[in-house]
């Protein structure tokens, strides 16, 4: 057995260079202190329900209406420059127009006081947009729109309902409030943990809008029910306090301006702006509005990309840390400072929001974070980078490997935040997440003591058993963190293939699902060479982000193949790219020349869009909660540096 370089020697070149070019411009993107915290998209949707959440509290407190006013004015101007030349709004200033971001918008703009002649224009060309997606803008056939978009999950449904009606939409006074289904709030006043069993309309994120929002509507419309009703009378000082307890210090429920807004608006509808929550939830969102009149979705990603960034500088040629370091011209404080900052942010304590137990990470440093598992997958593979031999390093890594296991569903899949909750999207067991959970476990097994690695072990054949169950019949697997919206259902199937295929090809890359993956992936490239999330026929761009996810999972499985995994490590590390120009081969290991081909035609479409320099536009492929798109401008600096890291030193066995 011999081995061969993947690429010829031109390819070879650029590949090193398109390397070092990533590599570089994502380390220049820290922070004075180390990290990266990355920068979210403006969003017509967070913005809308910020202008409205601020224009309610204004109107029902004449103080704030001087403080708030320049606040609400640069919102509506930013909305109108951003409006889609089709009179619609899309999540992103790069996304086509949706139904649920134009309704807000559209609701919004009719509490712009005094609209000039642009706003009127934007409002007109709005209403055409929408009587054209819903039918017409009549109430009835407006609520069915949206309940239509979002199915059985009352999550995004009932809040954007409800702001219409606060914004007059749905016709006047309790008319409109008819049309807005009623949350039972009241449930919020049993123990937490009674919730999983509940079966909530909403998933578990959502308890704050579950809240306020069943408040206003109840406040506004009571039910006729003599005993619901007064069982909501008596509960609604109880889940008020509630809501005060979930709130973070900073007023921003899960750092989310959306989720905030709903809550604010909601408390304001009723009167409430001198209550502590509103007034913590205005405070939010005036520091997190950005200069140009617009908001985030949410703060940042500080933690997710951290983790995401380290582990993709992750060169498979480096046999230790120091070595790591010195491939990228790290000096020990800076790794240390890496290392520390992401300890800091591990939670040591219970979570008041999930009642989370210690041992997780949220997606960012800020308070209004919560444990999830994606992010505490991602936080213990970059310790195992930064810094495996540290006491400190591996009492978190335990702690978190015990966390992880104790959130597995009996399905044997991985969920976000809870457990057990219910079968809404961001509480069921998902293929990326677990996935993700499943590269952690077998990434640092050997760190851990006999008993929780016994664990680990069975652990992981449920969750591989849970990624073979879920695996589509064409070989692919459908993620929920990310999405595309050229896909008929939003979904963005390469993301959670390119993902689960990483992972068991480092768990065990001789499963059927493996091969399957393999072969839809490469039938999904673009003819350019490039790879988009979107069925081929959408005539969907690829995308930087997506391309190189491609690379990276099937380069992963060209190099951890049964005849490979012997040799593969020692190999690599010793591995060096020659001088010698090599055709071509008929096979790469033992899959066919078509995998040769595509990576080579993957790897020159990442290059030359590096060369050409138009490699660092994001894409609006982040697909945040209840159907709502966002593009993070670190994630094709990242998405590329690790594809090409792992591409560059790679040669096969033949």
């Amino acid at each position: 057995m011999t081995t061969t370089p993947l690429f010829d020697e031109a390819l070879r070149t650029r590949l090193s260079r398109a390397r070092d070019v990533a590599t570089a411009a994502l380390l220049a993107e820290r922070t004075p202190a180390g990290h990266w915290v990355g920068e979210l998209s403006s969003s017509a949707l967070s913005t809308a329900t910020a202008v409205t959440a601020l224009s309610l509290v204004a109107q029902h407190d004449s103080a704030e209406t001087a403080r708030l006013r320049p606040l609400i004015v640069r919102g509506f101007a930013w909305l109108v420059g951003h409006q889609n030349a089709d009179g619609g709004w899309g999540d992103t200033t790069r996304s086509l127009s949706n139904i649920s971001t134009t309704t807000l918008v559209w609701a919004a703009l009719g509490l712009a006081h005094e609209p000039g002649p642009g706003e009127a224009a934007a409002l007109a060309a709005a209403e055409r947009w929408l009587a054209h997606a819903a039918g017409s803008l009549e109430p009835a056939t407006l609520v069915r729109a949206i309940e239509h978009r979002y199915g059985d999950d009352r999550t995004f449904s009932i809040p954007i309902l409800t702001m219409c009606a606060l914004c007059g939409r749905l016709g006047p006074g309790r008319d409109g409030w008819r049309r807005v289904r009623s949350l039972p709030f009241e449930l919020a006043a049993l123990p937490q943990r009674w919730f999983g069993a509940l079966r909530l309309p909403v998933v578990s994120y959502a308890l704050p809008a579950l809240i306020a929002i069943g408040q206003v509507r109840h406040g506004l419309l009571p039910t006729r029910n003599p005993l619901t009703r007064a069982l909501r009378d008596l509960t609604r000082a109880r889940t008020l306090e509630k809501l005060a307890q979930l709130q973070p210090a900073n007023g921003g429920f899960l750092e989310a301006t959306p989720l905030t807004s709903f809550v604010t608006m909601s408390l304001a509808g009723l009167g409430l702006t001198d209550h502590s929550v509103t007034r913590r939830g205005v405070a939010f969102l005036e520091a997190s509005a950005r200069a140009d009149g617009s908001w985030p979705i949410d703060t940042n990603l500080a933690t997710w990309v951290t983790t995401l960034a380290v582990n993709a500088l992750t060169s498979p040629v480096a046999a230790s840390v120091s070595e790591w370091r010195s491939i990228h011209s790290l000096t020990l404080a800076a790794t240390t400072a890496l290392r520390d900052w992401l300890l800091a942010q591990h939670y040591r304590a219970e979570h008041p929001y999930t009642l989370a137990a210690p041992g997780g990470w949220a997606w960012t440093d800020l308070p209004g974070g919560v444990p999830d598992a994606d992010d505490t997958a991602g936080a213990i593979l970059a310790l195992l980078h930064l810094d495996p031999a540290g006491a400190e390093s591996r009492t978190a890594i335990v702690a978190a490997v015990r966390w992880l296991l104790d959130l597995q569903n009996a399905d044997g899949g991985v969920p976000t935040f809870c457990r057990g909750w219910g079968t809404l999207p961001f509480d069921r067991s998902s293929p990326d997440i677990t996935a993700h959970a499943l590269r952690a476990w077998h990434g640092v097994r050997a760190l851990l003591p006999p008993d929780l690695r016994s664990r680990v072990d069975t652990a992981s054949t449920r969750a591989v058993q849970f990624l073979d169950r879920t695996q589509r019949h064409d070989g692919a697997w459908v993620p929920l963190w990310f999405g595309h919206e050229r896909d008929p259902a939003d979904e963005n199937p390469l993301y959670g293939t390119a993902r689960v295929l990483s992972a068991l090809s480092e768990f065990d890359p001789s499963r059927p699902s493996c091969a399957r993956a393999i072969a839809w992936l490469v039938a999904q490239q673009s003819p350019d060479g490039g790879w988009s999330g979107a069925p081929r026929a959408s005539g969907a761009p690829a995308s930087i982000e997506e391309t190189s996810l491609a690379l990276d999972a099937l380069i992963a499985a060209c190099t951890r193949t049964p005849a490979n995994k012997a040799k593969v490590g020692a190999d690599l590390r010793g591995a060096r790219l020659n001088a010698r120009t090599e055709p071509a081969r008929p096979e790469v290991g033992p899959y066919p020349a078509t995998l040769h081909v595509a990576l080579c035609r993957g790897t020159a479409w990442l290059c030359e869009a590096i060369e050409a320099g138009r490699w660092r536009t994001p894409a609006p492929i982040g697909f945040y909660f209840a159907k709502l798109w966002y593009f993070e401008k670190l994630y094709p600096l990242i998405f590329a540096t690790g594809a090409l890291t792992r591409l560059t030193p790679i040669r096969v066995f033949t």
